[in-house]
């Protein structure tokens, strides 16, 4: 069935199609000055980390007042319960987080690949979470107001085991161990269940090209979501098979393709991506849909091409995987 949604591009996507220990404590409740809140599990002293860099933090206790630079670890605090003070582009996330929704109104510290100093500064966090995409100089003057814990953006080689290791060293340094069990668990279950829904169906194996794209001078750009992609991992854990061929990054797993690159797909693939409302017209529906070559696809004439629902961020976390595995089970299987 046809759902409406859509990504963005991560902070630093290599594609060419891309423009580009243990705790305690309590919770606090967000008040109107922006003091953070999480639902922590009990600490006893100081809390000591190695992040993604190899930089070693020690904290107090389990941070509370915590800014997040990138979407993926928004969306990581916010699933462990942790209402961030300050969040990056808080619009944009709205749009392509939606799954993982912010329960706070925390500040904007500007676009995720710039955040404001003077902003993240005037919060007072007890720490800064970023990814290794975030340029080495604001890191350095990020430092200079508030540890910061970098954890490792992508890797091609593997993302799900990845996405956890970020939600596991999040969860230390918030004193949410027990939320992220309750994350992980969440995920794995929805695998399992989708896997069982999948081939309940007759679906297993079904060839599936899962893609966003974007409009340039009416010319449409296609992202394929290519073997090594977060998606791609997580469609092919689900039973299902990765149709696309051509070679994404070695971070992300994204490669780059026109409509004419669409002919190599297998003539039976379910077509699968994503958009959303605040980017303009879809590309696909609105902007490919009086092309010769899209309309001459045999899975375009077939009617198997859906659009899955705004709000799940590609690039994310088990939560928003888990929300990924849901609508591609209903989609697949309505």
């Amino acid at each position: 069935m046809n759902t409406r949604r859509r990504l963005l591009t991560a902070a630093a996507v290599a594609a060419a199609a891309a423009l580009t220990l243990a705790g305690c404590g309590t919770t606090e409740a967000t008040d109107a000055e922006g003091e953070g809140s999480g639902s922590t599990s009990a600490s006893s002293g100081p809390i000591s980390l190695t992040d993604a860099t190899g930089a070693e933090i020690t904290l107090d206790g389990p941070a509370t007042k915590v800014v997040g630079t990138e979407w993926n670890v928004v969306e990581d605090l916010v699933a462990l319960g942790v209402d961030p003070v300050g969040v990056a582009d808080v619009a944009g996330y709205q749009a392509w987080g939606a799954s993982v929704p912010l329960t706070n109104d925390p500040a904007d510290i500007g676009t995720r690949g710039e955040p404001s100093l003077d902003t993240v500064a005037s919060l007072t966090p007890d720490l800064i979470v970023a990814t290794t995409d975030l340029p080495a100089d604001a890191v350095t003057q990020l430092r200079e107001i508030a540890p910061v814990l970098q954890i490792t953006s992508a890797d091609a080689s593997r993302q799900i085991e990845n996405a956890t290791d970020n939600l596991d060293l999040i969860a230390k340094a918030t004193g949410t161990e027990d939320q992220a069990t309750e994350v992980k668990q969440a995920f794995d279950d929805a695998l399992a269940d989708g896997r069982q829904a999948i081939a309940d169906a007759g679906l297993e194996g079904t060839d599936v090209a899962f893609a966003d794209g974007y409009v340039d001078a009416g010319q449409v750009g296609i992202r394929p979501y290519a073997a090594g992609s977060l998606v791609g991992d997580v469609t092919e854990e689900l039973g299902l098979t990765n149709a696309w061929t051509v070679e994404g990054d070695p971070a992300y797993g994204l490669a780059a393709t026109d409509v004419e690159g669409l002919t190599q797909l297998p003539d039976d693939t379910r077509f699968l991506y994503i958009t959303n409302e605040v980017d303009g017209d879809d590309p696909f529906a609105d902007v490919l849909g009086d092309n010769a070559v899209w309309k001459s696809l045999p899975f375009v004439e077939s009617g198997d091409v859906d659009r899955l629902p705004d709000g799940i961020w590609m690039f994310g976390g088990p939560a928003a995987m888990t929300a990924y595995v849901d609508a591609v089970v209903s989609t697949l299987t309505d």
